[in-house]
This record gives C-alpha cells, structure tokens and sequence, in this order.
C-alpha cells in the first residue's frame, strides 16, 4: 500500500467499524449461513431493502468479512465466522460494544485528551466510564460478554503456558464472568478457585461456573480490588485489568494482592507489553497498530495505559513486588505473562 493509499484507508477506519456493527446487527452472517445467498434473500428475511442490502454485502466482501461469488451472491469468509452470535468463539458482542457510542463518542475529543490528559469520557458522559456502565444493565451485560469473547484465546491457551501446578489456589481479581479461571480450573483439577469482582462483574459468573461443572470448587466474591482482595490463595492472577488505571491505582491494586500474599505466593498479571519503540516491521508484535490504538483507548475512555516491561517493573516496585519474568503469550498475541513476587 502507497503512502497515500495508507491514509485515505485510515481515515475511513470508523466507517469500516460500523459497517461491521450493521452486519452483526442484521445477522447478515447467521441468515447467509454455510452456503452462497443472494442479497435479495439475504434483505428479505433480515427486513431490509435490497439494494441498500447488497451494498452492505458488498462492502462487508470488501473489508474481506464476505465473499461474492457472483454478482449479488456472496458467501461468508473464516472472518466472517467470528460474527455468528451463536459460535462459542464469537465475537459479535465485542463489535456490539467497541462500536456502540458509549465506546466511541469520546475519541472525538481525543485532542483535548492529548492536551490535558483528562479522560473525555467523564466530561462526555458526565461521570466515568464504570460508573456508567453500573447505571445501564444492558450495557454492562454486554460489555461483560464482549470481555468474556475477547479473553477466549487467552483461555485457550494461557492454562498450558504457566505453571499452575505449583500452586494451591488462583484467585481472579477483576475476573469478570470467569471465563478465564474456568479455563485454568478445568486444566487443572486439583485447583480451587475465586473470582473477585464487582456486583455488576460477577453477574454473569455463576452462569459459567454452573456451565463448566465448577460450583464446589471456585467461588465468586464481590468487592472492590481498590480496598481489599480475598485472602486465601497462593496466586493472584489479573488480566485486562491494570491497563484500566493510572499508575497510582495499578499500585493500590497490586498492593491490595501483596497484603494477602502468602510465603511462595505468585501475581500473574496478563496483559500487552509495549515495546520501548514502535518497530516497523511489518511482522513485528504490534505491527496491525491494535495495541497502539488500545493504549488511546485507555487515555479517552477509562484514564489508563498500555504499558511497557520498565512500566511494569515501576508499579511492581512500588506496589512491594518484584517482576521476575514477561513472557509473550505467542498464542494469544499480543498478552504476555508478567510475574511478579513479594520483595
């Protein structure tokens, strides 16, 4: 792609992204199905019209979501699978969310967020990202799901890339529905464990733990991880959760999990680490620019950051810890695992 070529393609980035929410929310993907559909039928059975509808088709074909075999006839691509609401590796409901304007209505004010640091969220919508989400259940329903769909790699892979053998008991802090420990629990049956989250967090927990025969051996406990976190376990595992705060409260949640650290005890923190510099090699981590535009994210919506290794290493430190390895999670790119022990 020319230099031109790349900015053009850029700028039309948003308009990409909802193209992608009309699709899932359409079902166009679920009501073509496993073999070639004609627009018309498609726009027939979804109430719409069908020309409006082919050119949907056409531009989902376009963005590589679809395939048109002939003119008007299109099939759904291995991409294009991810939007089946009904495939356990969906990702429907993570396009739902970080396309809704709830997620996206603050980067127009990205600017003002580069200028003043604020989080424009706040000013947007008067009060701060999960304190809105606390006031819509909807909302926080969804966004528990489109969590749960983008951590499924992670849990696909992560109970076979550390060593949980070693340890008695995982405590999840802000582990959500429990899609992640389920996983790790279900690999290893001599675990127990805990899911610490909010009430709102937890709301879809019990529905997972029920599903993955888990109830007499893992937990779920509401609270605050800026208070406190359970006692009782020998590692602490946190995933997509620092990068929600700023370094003072990274510090205040990592301290939380060293006050109830027992002797040998672990924190295994899942999440990016950026490199000190964007490399450009195409086929470097972090070449698609995601996690680059995940670090923006966090500034405009919720006040956070994606970090790097010496970004990890500081809050550690401050929080009574000591980073002791960062491992890329090849498998599930672009998380590592960070593990960190008492000082």
């Amino acid at each position: 792609m020319d230099a031109r070529s790349l900015i053009i393609r850029t700028a039309f980035g948003s308009m990409a992204a909802q193209t992608l929410r009309a699709a899932v929310r359409l079902k166009v993907v679920e009501l073509i199905g496993d073999t070639p559909r004609r627009a018309d039928d498609v726009a027939a059975e979804a109430g719409a019209q069908p020309q409006p509808m082919a050119r949907l088709l056409r531009a989902l074909a376009g963005l590589g979501v679809l395939k048109e075999h002939a003119p008007g006839s299109f099939s759904v691509t291995q991409a294009g699978r991810f939007l089946d609401s009904a495939r356990p590796d969906s990702l429907a409901t993570f396009v739902r969310v970080f396309t809704d304007p709830v997620a996206t209505r603050a980067w127009e004010h990205l600017d003002i967020s580069v200028r003043t640091g604020d989080v424009a969220f706040d000013e947007v919508f008067g009060s701060d990202f999960f304190s809105h989400l606390s006031r819509h259940p909807g909302l926080s329903q969804a966004f528990n799901t489109a969590m749960s769909q983008a951590t499924s790699v992670v849990a696909a892979t992560l109970p076979y890339a550390f060593d949980f053998a070693r340890f008695t008991s995982v405590t999840d802090v802000g582990g959500g529905d429990g899609t992640l420990l389920a996983a790790v629990l279900d690999a290893h049956p001599a675990l127990t464990g805990v899911v610490h989250d909010t009430a709102e967090g937890l709301a879809q927990t019990p529905q997972t733990l029920r599903r993955h025969g888990l109830t007499g051996r893992c937990t779920p406990i509401a609270g605050d991880f800026f208070h406190s976190v359970p006692k009782g376990s020998d590692l602490y595992l946190i995933k997509s959760v620092l990068h929600d705060w700023s370094d003072a409260q990274v510090v205040t949640i990592l301290g939380n999990c060293r006050a109830v650290l027992p002797p040998g005890g672990r924190v295994l923190i899942v999440e990016p680490v950026l490199p000190e510099a964007v490399d450009p090699d195409p086929e470097a981590p972090g070449a698609d620019g995601v996690t680059w535009l995940s670090d923006l994210n966090m500034l405009v919506n919720v006040g956070g950051r994606e970090r790097t290794r010496g970004d990890f290493e500081e809050v550690c430190h401050r929080a009574g810890l000591s980073l002791t390895s960062a491992t890329p999670l090849r498998e599930a790119a672009p998380y590592w695992l960070i593990e960190a022990v008492a000082d």
